[in-house]
Formats: structure tokens, sequence, C-alpha cells
């Protein structure tokens, strides 16, 4: 228990810090590239035990969220889209319930359900995740072509930098 504390914590604040130091100054110019968006720091939700109560995943996306409005200076707009996908995730998690079904003991990672089911699971998340973050920063439908281009264009990269995450560290649970 105080091991899995302790590497949610570090977690935590490593998505924290690359989200806000490093992800957040990467801007390109350009007309299309404009509407380029990384954003990572959903992983954390994902990552967490599927035994989680649904009030603490909506509280620590809130939190993290807060945490990386603090480098973006967009007071409360990542800060909803996290406890959004703290809610949302009991969805994506039903719609990819293996056949088996989950132990509830261990956190969705690419080494107890596999690469394909995973994919599955974050393209879930983080295109929910982006979706309404893009719908909120707009707070309008009037923009809808903005949101569907900052979604279409953001999502793969978003995507790649999930797998390399979890390419890299492979959280064991």
């Amino acid at each position: 228990m105080n091991n899995l504390i302790f590497t949610s914590s570090l977690r935590f604040i490593g998505l924290v810090l690359f989200q806000g130091l490093l992800l957040q100054r990467f801007q390109l110019g350009g007309s299309i590239l404009s509407h380029l968006y990384v954003i990572v720091f959903p992983v954390f939700i994902m990552l967490l035990p599927l035994r989680t109560p649904r009030t603490l995943l909506i509280f620590l996306g809130f939190l993290i969220g807060l945490a990386i409005d603090l480098f973006y200076d967009s007071p409360g707009l990542h800060a909803s889209a996290g406890a959004f996908t703290g809610f949302f995730r009991k969805w994506a998690l039903k719609w990819m319930a293996p056949r088996g079904g989950y132990n509830v003991n261990y956190s969705p990672t690419v080494r107890r359900y596999g690469w394909n089911w995973f994919f599955g699971y974050s393209a879930i998340m983080m295109g929910a995740h982006l979706f309404f973050y893009f719908s909120v920063e707009a707070f309008t439908f009037a923009f809808y072509v903005d949101i569907i281009l900052n979604l279409l264009i953001s999502f793969p990269i978003s995507m790649l930098f999930v797998f390399m995450f979890m390419r890299i560290f492979n959280p064991l649970d």
C-alpha cells in the first residue's frame, strides 16, 4: 500500500513537472501547427489502481489539473478536464472490460492487459479528455471547427507521448 502511494506520488510529481516545464513550452508556428497541444498528464489518472474510489479519482484529477494550471496560467481549465477524466474513467473501463473481468487489486497497465487493450483504453480516455478540454477552452460549440481541429491534431501526438511514457517507465501495477 505504501509502495503504491509512493509510486503514484512520484508519477504525479513527474508528470506535472514534465507537462508544466517541458510540454508547456512546446509550441510550433504555422497555421495548422498552432492547433497542436501535447497533453500527457491524464496518464496519471489512467494508471491509478482499479479499486480507487470514484470520488478520489475526481479529486486527484482535479488536483493534477490544478497543478498543471499553475504552469499554463489557465485557472481551472486543466483542473476541470482532469476532474472530468477521473469521472469518465469508470465508463472507459466498462467499455474495455476483458472477458474475464478485472482484478481490482491492480492498475490498468500494458503489462497486465497488453498493448492492444491499453491502446483502446488510452485512446478512449485521451479522446474524452482532449474533447472536454478543448470544448471548455472554446466555451461554446460555435467554434466546433477549432475544437475538432485541435482534437485531430493533438490526439495523435499526445498518444505518442503516452506510449513513450509507458515504454520508458513500464509500470508494474
